[in-house]
């Protein structure tokens, strides 16, 4: 059993078997210059119908050649102004870049954030794939595979680990006679992001959980089927969670059946039940969706989903 399973957010999101259901922030079309309007209320809505996740991507610098650029400001900042303004739903990052930020710093800033909200936050971290924010920090993304390798070997020690002695290229700390503080209030779930230049024998071993990208249902079924073999052989008996991301277009007919767009469908709400259903079929725990591509406001299509839809798929609920 996994001490994860006394952390607030994560027994709140994840269950064996069981499919739950988020959205990832800003909730807007995409746009070149990303729209954070009325993005706090629509923030507030996602919890008030219960929702059990927020998540916000980590993107440094704007590429202008681009639609896709993320949310307007840095993920840290902001995803510490929704904590303050919400209560207790999940606040995940899907992902830090972790290639692109010390992991010393980033061990702080995720242990404050757990003392200031307990138990809300899912870390998850990637390798990166933008070019400008690489070449924008003097880093190579050639290099970003071992440099994700050694740092989140480090950022591991750091927040799971009492008094971490660690020697590495990117500093020293002496446990004897340094830490890090604030200490967090739980173990914070540490999850890979895509396959962030990993070997799936590596993130079977060392995530506490998956977050991937959106694939046909038989090829995703395969990568879970691995995934779930090679965790019970390095953790036998640990529940290690799968989630995804899922760009949805919702129509107004509800009857509306699957019409593909990239990485989702255009979708009627009763069919997407029953993708969703399959989703869970095949053992995804935790499903973000992305608004990107919604050609309507995205408060008619939270309220939507959040009555007809998150029934179907709710947040756990526990004493």
């Amino acid at each position: 059993m996994s001490l994860l399973g006394e952390h607030r957010a994560f027994k709140r999101m994840y269950q064996e078997d069981k499919l739950t259901l988020g959205f990832a922030i800003p909730t807007a079309k995409m746009s070149k210059y990303p729209m954070m309007e009325n993005q706090l209320e629509l923030a507030q809505k996602i919890e008030e119908f219960g929702f059990s996740a927020l998540w916000l991507r980590d993107v440094t610098i704007q590429n202008l050649s681009v639609d896709d650029n993320g949310q307007l400001h840095d993920m840290w900042i902001y995803l510490t102004y929704l904590a303050a303004r919400t209560q207790e739903i999940a606040l995940g990052t899907a992902s830090a870049v972790l290639s692109l930020r010390h992991p010393v710093r980033m061990a702080k800033e995720a242990m404050s954030i757990d003392h200031l909200f307990p138990e809300r936050l899912i870390l998850g971290v990637a390798s990166g794939d933008r070019d400008k924010d690489f070449i924008g920090l003097g880093v190579s993304k050639q290099e970003a595979g071992p440099i994700f390798h050694e740092n989140y070997d480090i950022l591991e020690q750091l927040i799971k680990k009492e008094s971490p002695t660690i020697h590495s290229s990117k500093g020293i700390i002496d446990g004897s006679d340094m830490r890090i503080i604030p200490k967090p209030v739980s173990t914070i779930p540490l999850m890979p992001t895509g396959f962030s230049n990993q070997s799936l024998e590596w993130i079977a071993k060392h995530g506490d959980g998956w977050i991937q990208y959106p694939r046909g249902f038989e090829q995703q079924a395969r990568l879970i089927n691995d995934y779930r073999t090679l965790t019970e052989q390095n953790a036998p008996g640990v529940f290690k969670p799968f989630s995804q991301t899922l760009f949805i277009d919702l129509s107004e007919n509800p009857d509306t059946a699957p019409v593909p767009i990239p990485l989702g469908f255009h979708v009627g709400r009763n069919h997407l039940i029953d993708i969703l259903h399959r989703f869970q079929s095949i053992g995804v725990n935790h499903i973000a969706f992305v608004l990107y591509f919604s050609m309507r406001p995205p408060a008619e299509v939270i309220q939507e989903l959040g009555e007809e839809v998150l029934p179907h798929f709710p947040t756990h609920t526990f004493e």
